[in-house]
């Protein structure tokens, strides 16, 4: 069984959050992978169930509750068994370090050493309760008190907006018009808020336009999607997808096309609307 719900932010956290979401899955008594594939936003996310694990140096290293998803370049696998459920916040990643008051980094996956992992008792008890909007409820609130003790910068704000109006077609250099900035200060600020440029984060954001585009309508064409997201042409629509996910659109179109006849779905655990 899979299920998945996408709650907006409240107004204090319009300008820091894209959206909170519960997900629940059940998977294979036996340890069982699935993957992420990448996407513009960063995600603090809350396990609970039989726990979350990623390979790292060919080790299966268990990861605590909650980790930050940064902005992946290609996707990661996790493994799990049994029941996993999670709460994520999904963050614009030019804000969720400062929101968290952490120093930025590209790190894929990021352990937290941060009060905010205080909140895993408290949720892991609604959850045990099966009390999802009161769990829901007690992060919104958490966030909303942490947004009250920090500045946000107003040119990033500026930049923010721009690039996800355009999802991420516009150029560097008038995504700094558009925040009042040179591209010199504003790319500056972006890897000093982000760990990532604004070229990097823009190129996330279009193929994650092409990516749901693809999961939702397989059937797409891709001569006009890339036309329609402001890829150059076909080619290089290929080349970007072959980069983040690892496979050809068409490849990735077919895939979506069995998940849609199959009742059971292991494609993102971690999907994101």
């Amino acid at each position: 069984m899979h299920y998945h719900q996408e709650f907006a932010p409240p107004e204090a956290l319009c300008d820091t959050i894209r959206c909170f979401w519960y997900n629940s899955t059940d998977y294979p008594t036996e340890l069982s992978g699935f993957e992420v594939t990448p996407d513009g936003y960063a995600e603090i996310i809350f396990h609970f169930g039989s726990g979350c694990s990623i390979v790292h140096n060919g080790v299966l290293q268990p990861l605590p509750s909650p980790f930050i998803m940064g902005l992946l370049n290609q996707p990661v696998h996790f493994y799990t068994q049994n029941r996993l459920q999670i709460i994520g916040i999904r963050c614009y990643p030019w804000t969720v370090f400062d929101l968290l008051g952490l120093p930025s980094g590209k790190e894929p996956v990021r352990q937290l050493e941060h009060p905010v992992a205080q909140l895993h008792a408290t949720l892991h008890k609604y959850m045990e309760a099966g009390n999802i909007a009161d769990a829901l409820a007690e992060v919104q609130q958490y966030f909303i008190q942490a947004r009250a003790q920090v500045a946000m910068d107003s040119m990033l704000f500026k930049a923010g907006v721009a690039m996800r109006k355009a999802n991420g077609t516009m150029p560097v250099s008038k995504v700094a018009a558009a925040a009042h900035a040179t591209v010199r200060t504003l790319e500056r600020k972006f890897r000093q808020s982000s760990g990532h440029t604004v070229k990097d984060v823009s190129g996330l954001m279009r193929f994650e336009q092409v990516r749901n585009r693809l999961w939702l309508h397989p059937e797409s064409n891709l001569a006009g999607l890339a036309h329609e997201v402001g890829y150059t042409d076909q080619a290089h629509l290929s080349r970007e997808f072959k980069r983040y996910s690892g496979t050809t659109p068409a490849a990735f179109a077919r895939k979506a096309k069995k998940r849609q006849q199959s009742v059971n779905d292991h494609f993102v655990a971690f999907i994101q609307a």
